[in-house]
């Protein structure tokens, strides 16, 4: 079942300010709003809110509160500005349906973050991750509602936070009315009232409320604990190019969903080619008529508009489209794309055209796989001497300089192991590898490898010894002596398996 993330970021203005001048100190900083007379802390950094300043603090007395504040005034325009391009950058990096959850943070539906496999701890750390990697502050809550998302993340201090499905009452029921997206008008009244926590209001008979305040207390208790629907209406842009195909009776068959599924890639590539572009990222998202939406996306390796290719590719996937009452709308949109200029393939008669494997990476990046190169790195420390690329692209022209061979599996870390040597320049005689003995009958060596002190200052002095050795079988591993066997500030003198030769 498809789940609703919220990302909050409780400091945007001031995060803007600080990448905007990086002279200014570290030192905490409040943005101000103000309505006529009336001035108001509506932001706060780490810094302010640790020397007790809140929002909806007055500004008078923030500043009473603390001599050193940094009052900055509020700029809600550019703001907004900002959060619309974070939520356009999400779209391409995250899910189909990603939207603006004005005026503090986006909300988006799982079913499209594919490529986030591990779990929802996971996929949470790597989205906090890669914001904060942009210098941002975030707060991510996954829950099974936008409602009980959006909360959570407001609520609770930790960069993440995993509501278990099923558990939405139990984790919002003691949290500030405010907290519902209701107008402040009504969350004043209320509290007048005496309704303190959302457990409070909940248990409280409708009619007294719906009479008083109408129905949107209701409403937004109903979206939250998911009695209601909350379909999330995805972002979109001038320059997104998007088709899209309404149905006066809703339909249902997997036939006619292919059917129209097709028809509307024609369009698609037809408008791609008007405009000299390929799609990278395709997006369909498929809108039924109880309100619901369901999103597949589709991406290729390598800029596309192949009518063929592109249809079969959401051929594969439409099975996974589940059409309830039946479905209204489909659009199709292309939310990433480069340019591509129409190239005459190679001729028979002239030359052999190349074997592209451009789709088969497509299938195995659309299953959620991922699919990519290694490509050399000047280092000469042997686990920093690769990294990974995409799959396809320009050749890298970088290469190795090293004079001895490299095995052909490398592991990511060394992995201790024993070794019966003599030091400081023999190769092993035998070595203990998870607990199986190998005599050595071959070796090569030592190649010795300096630590990159140039980089890392621990390094200064440090060495390995690399040796190649065979055992009685004919099997050859790569292993290494942490320093030079004589002075212990060179290494620890410990023995590893670093790889394994073909």
């Amino acid at each position: 079942m498809p789940r609703v993330v919220s990302i909050y970021f409780p400091v945007l203005p001031t995060d803007r300010i600080r990448r905007a001048d990086p002279t200014i100190p570290v030192e905490p900083i409040a943005v101000i709003s103000k309505s006529g007379s009336k001035r108001w802390v509506s932001a706060a950094d780490a810094a302010a809110r640790k020397a007790g300043i809140h929002v909806g603090m007055p500004a008078a007395k923030a500043q009473a509160l603390f001599q050193g504040l940094r009052m900055i005034d509020a700029d809600p325009a550019a703001d907004a500005a900002a959060l619309e391009r974070i939520t356009m950058w999400a779209l391409t990096q995250y899910s189909p349906i990603v939207a603006v959850d004005a005026p503090d943070g986006i909300v988006m539906d799982t079913e499209g973050a594919d490529h986030l496999q591990g779990g929802e701890e996971p996929m949470l750390t790597s989205i906090a991750n890669r914001f904060r990697a942009k210098g941002l502050t975030a707060r991510v809550a996954i829950a099974d509602t936008w409602g009980a998302a959006h909360a959570c993340a407001r609520a609770i201090g930790r960069e993440t936070v995993i509501i278990p499905s099923g558990e939405t009452i139990r984790a919002v029921e003691r949290l500030p009315i405010s907290l519902l997206r209701l107008p402040e008008k009504i969350v004043s009244d209320l509290r007048t009232l005496g309704f303190r926590t959302i457990g409070e209001l909940s248990t409280t008979p409708r009619a007294p409320l719906a009479l008083r305040f109408g129905p949107e207390v209701g409403r937004r208790l109903d979206q939250m604990f998911g009695r209601v629907s909350e379909p999330i209406d995805p972002i979109r842009s001038p320059e997104l190019v998007e088709v899209s195909r309404s149905f006066a009776e809703p339909i249902g068959a997997a036939e006619t969903i292919n059917k129209y599924v097709g028809r509307l890639v024609v369009q698609l590539v037809a408008e791609l080619q008007r405009k000299g572009l390929g799609v990278r990222r395709t997006d369909l998202i498929v809108e039924k008529v109880d309100g619901t939406r369901q999103a597949i996306r589709a991406g290729t390796a390598k800029p596309a508009r192949d009518v063929a290719w592109l249809t079969k590719l959401f051929r594969n996937r439409t099975e996974k489209i589940e059409p309830g009452f039946g479905i209204e709308k489909l659009t199709l949109v292309a939310v990433m794309s480069e340019p591509l200029e129409e190239k005459q393939k190679a001729s028979s008669l002239v030359d052999d055209e190349d074997a592209d494997i451009t789709p088969l990476i497509d299938v195995f990046g659309n299953r959620g796989q991922r699919v990519f190169r290694v490509a050399p790195v000047a280092s000469d420390v042997p686990e920093r001497s690769i990294q990974r690329i995409a799959a396809v692209g320009d050749e890298v022209t970088e290469g190795w300089v090293h004079q001895w061979r490299r095995p052909v599996r490398l592991f990511a870390r060394p992995d201790p192991i024993e070794a019966i040597a003599l030091l400081p320049d023999h190769p092993p005689a035998s070595i203990t590898w998870r607990g199986k003995r190998h005599r050595v009958k071959r070796a090569d060596g030592p190649e010795r490898v300096f630590g990159e002190w140039w980089k890392r200052d621990s390094e200064l002095e440090a060495v390995r010894d690399y040796f190649v050795v065979e055992n009685e079988i004919g099997e050859r591993y790569w292993i290494f002596r942490s320093g030079d066997g004589i002075d212990p500030e060179t290494g620890s003198h410990k023995w590893f398996m670093h790889g394994i030769f073909g």
